[in-house]
């Protein structure tokens, strides 16, 4: 492995952290406009995850598979984290959400993360992945059209 190769593969797994983290930010919006969880959101987020890294970031089976399911706990994990943050949000008065989520602490905001997830959040968040993990194994799979 040359030291090209392992500096490619760290950004792509950059990229696919980051990738989960709008994800995770865009599933936040109608998690907060319906008021209420919505773990089911895991599997289509899984299937846009691995549509994203297999087009954009990532052409081998395996590592795109990989970091598809990468991209979809951080998705999962980061709207949970988001969602304490709000619910902290509603319950103070003259604090923004930055001053809330800078008051509270990345710990403190995890900590009630993990205590607001179930084993249904874990079953889709499971669901989510192995969509992933298919749908790039599929994608990457594709013989690639080249525009002449």
């Amino acid at each position: 492995m040359t030291l090209r190769h392992l500096i490619d593969e760290c950004f792509a797994l950059f990229c696919a952290a980051m990738l989960g983290l709008a994800a995770g930010a865009i599933w936040l919006l109608p998690t907060l406009f319906l008021h209420r969880q919505m773990p089911w959101m895991a599997i289509p987020i899984g299937w846009l995850l691995a549509n994203a890294i297999c087009q954009w970031v990532h052409k081998r089976a395996w590592n795109a598979a990989f970091l598809a399911s990468i991209a979809t706990v951080v998705a999962t994990l980061y709207v949970h984290v988001l969602g304490a943050a709000t619910t902290l949000w509603e319950m103070t008065s003259g604090y923004g959400l930055i001053g809330v989520i800078h008051t509270a602490g990345i710990p403190m905001l995890l900590d009630l993360a993990r205590f607001g997830i179930g084993s249904r959040d874990i079953a889709y968040c499971a669901g989510g992945i192995i969509v992933a993990v298919l749908v790039a194994l599929r994608l990457s799979r594709k013989p690639q059209r080249t525009v002449s």
